[in-house]
């Protein structure tokens, strides 16, 4: 880790323990995270950063564990089973939280590309680009106008429909490791979709993730995809 990521790493943690903050009194977060009351009244007022050991067990341990509970606070599932997750996706700032939690709390390579889908992916995605200081790359359902090549993934849905997704060609190189991540994980039929995009490109595959798993599917028919970790930060 360098410097530059040692530091965005203790300023995400002061930014857990902000956020955990808002609903407890120093005491009550001293006996949430096992830290002295005053360490953590210096940290949240930014007199102070913590330690890189001590950061990476706020991200790590407390902060996935956080921003699981908002996240679960924030989704509405309606009768039908349909999962309205905007309060989340149209939040930057905590989708910024959401970043060195995965980063560092799962077991995913160092990527030169994080790869999702358009449209509702593209936040999340490019909150993890940021964080790694990698490349964002989203692949859509129609062609760019102005774009010559593309990598092509086409599959038939059981409803019949074909599903097709296109990426600039330029986007991925071979070789490179990306991380495919979206916001909802279903079926897993876009998830299979942009890994056999990365495939395509003949690039390597160094994890799969979203946000919300709707129920169990969708993460087992991506762990047959690939022998990189799959994951997501909550379930419904």
């Amino acid at each position: 880790m360098n410097r530059a990521e040692k530091a965005a790493l203790q300023l995400r943690a002061v930014d857990v323990l902000r956020m955990l903050k808002e609903t407890r009194t120093y005491e009550e977060l001293a006996e949430t995270t096992g830290l002295p009351a005053g360490d953590l009244n210096r940290y949240v007022n930014g007199h102070v950063l913590p330690g890189t050991d001590r950061a990476r067990e706020v991200v790590e341990e407390l902060g996935r564990e956080a921003l699981a509970g908002e996240l679960d606070a924030r989704i509405r599932v309606d009768d039908e089973g349909y999962v309205d997750n905007s309060e989340t996706v149209f939040d930057q700032s905590f989708l910024d939280l959401v970043a060195p939690v995965v980063a560092n709390g799962f077991d995913f390579g160092r990527p030169d590309v994080v790869l999702t889908a358009a449209t509702d992916g593209i936040t999340l995605a490019a909150s993890l680009a940021s964080y790694y200081g990698t490349r964002c790359a989203y692949a859509k359902k129609s062609k760019e106008t102005a774009v010559e090549e593309f990598i092509e993934a086409r599959e038939r849905l059981q409803s019949g429909i074909e599903l097709t997704y296109y990426l600039p060609a330029g986007a991925i190189d071979a070789g490179e490791s990306v991380l495919v991540v979206d916001d909802l994980i279903r079926s897993g039929e876009t998830q299979e979709l942009l890994l056999d995009i990365v495939d395509a490109a003949d690039a390597e595959v160094a994890g799969v993730f979203a946000l919300i798993a709707a129920g169990d599917d969708g993460i087992e028919r991506a762990r047959e995809q690939t022998d990189a970790p799959v994951g997501s930060l909550t379930s419904v």
